[in-house]
């Protein structure tokens, strides 16, 4: 139903701007702490970090500085807290068999922050472009990332996480049928209050490009990701895929990357009405520090503005590399 509006001077829109009291009073959006996820990046060593050169003040950790960040972010209030691990090529192979691995680095973390930071939720990333030698999400055949074998892989390291302490699972590889067998794996293997968040509408970006670097998967890739992730022009497929992942077991569904997609985000949650969620990638992250670090934007100012958009979207949370900085303004 379209509401009526009188005509000016009856109303004045301005009204319910003009002091700060009124504007808070008629925001329909807000942001807090309990929107953030923080994504941090694991690496082997010990008591060391290296920065990433294309992701201005974030920094590859070992896991005993993963810990002080998960520390941190529950002192802030941020609630979860997201793994994703730095694998050289070295240890890359064609089965990718140290993706389930129980003593990957990966899993390690999630043992170390759940012993030390039980209270915070431990998310993890499923797919194997961290640990294969191609790059690629799955497993690659003759040229091509086959799927159903794939599959069986992301089961196992679905368990792996889930026996290590994780208490959400991402999975990102976007193969087709792994929401339905993740989940029936972990009911059957006793982790049946395992929380699945779907990378359920991942598109085929760009933006991806410092992650890539983060986690020392650009010089591994061989060619592209676009027969598994989803075509930027297409916004009716995510839909469906949404609706099947719903239907296999997923409790959250996210969209990725984030302010590039924001319909996605709006159309998901008005036709579903579940927990959905964005990942501000870091792309998105790397080019806001970068005008920032050159003076054309002010920086905290554009990162709650970003981070507030996905509110207005429908958006239930982000995953967001901002998550420290944000939380520290958001408390005061």
């Amino acid at each position: 139903m379209k509401p009526t509006v009188a005509p000016f001077p009856t109303t004045r829109l301005r009204r319910m701007r003009q002091s700060p009291a009124l504007r808070r009073l008629a925001r329909q959006n807000t942001l807090s702490v309990d929107d953030l996820i923080w994504p941090v990046f694991v690496m082997d060593g010990k008591d060391d970090e290296t920065p990433v050169a294309s992701m201005p003040g974030v920094t590859r950790k070992t896991v005993n500085r993963v810990v002080k960040a998960a520390k941190e972010a529950h002192d802030l209030g941020i609630p979860a807290i997201c793994i994703f691990p730095y694998t050289g090529m070295e240890a890359r192979t064609e089965d990718c068999a140290l993706a389930w691995s129980p003593d990957n680095i990966s899993n390690q973390a999630i043992r170390a922050i759940k012993n030390a930071v039980p209270e915070i939720a431990v998310m993890t990333d499923i797919a194997l472009d961290p640990y294969n030698i191609n790059g690629h999400d799955g497993f690659v055949e003759d040229g091509q990332i086959v799927n159903d074998r794939t599959v069986d892989a992301l089961v196992k390291m679905a368990l792996a996480q889930a026996e290590a302490g994780a208490d959400i699972l991402g999975p990102s590889d976007m193969m087709d049928g792994r929401i339905g067998a993740i989940r029936a794996a972990l009911e059957s293997d006793g982790h049946q209050n395992v929380t699945i968040l779907s990378y359920t509408a991942k598109y085929a970006s760009s933006f991806y490009g410092p992650f890539r670097d983060a986690v020392g998967a650009s010089s591994a890739l061989t060619g592209d990701k676009n027969t598994y992730q989803m075509d930027p022009g297409n916004s009716d497929e995510a839909l469906r895929l949404v609706e099947r992942d719903l239907s296999e077991g997923a409790d959250m569904v996210m969209v990725k990357p984030g302010m590039p997609y924001l319909d996605i985000c709006r159309r998901v949650k008005d036709s579903f009405g579940v927990p959905t969620y964005a990942y501000q990638v870091s792309g998105e992250y790397a080019m806001v520090q970068a005008a920032a670090q050159n003076g054309w934007l002010d920086h905290d100012k554009v990162m709650l503005e970003s981070l507030l958009c996905f509110k207005r979207a429908g958006c239930d949370g982000v995953l967001t590399y901002f998550a420290p900085a944000a939380a520290r303004l958001l408390n005061g």
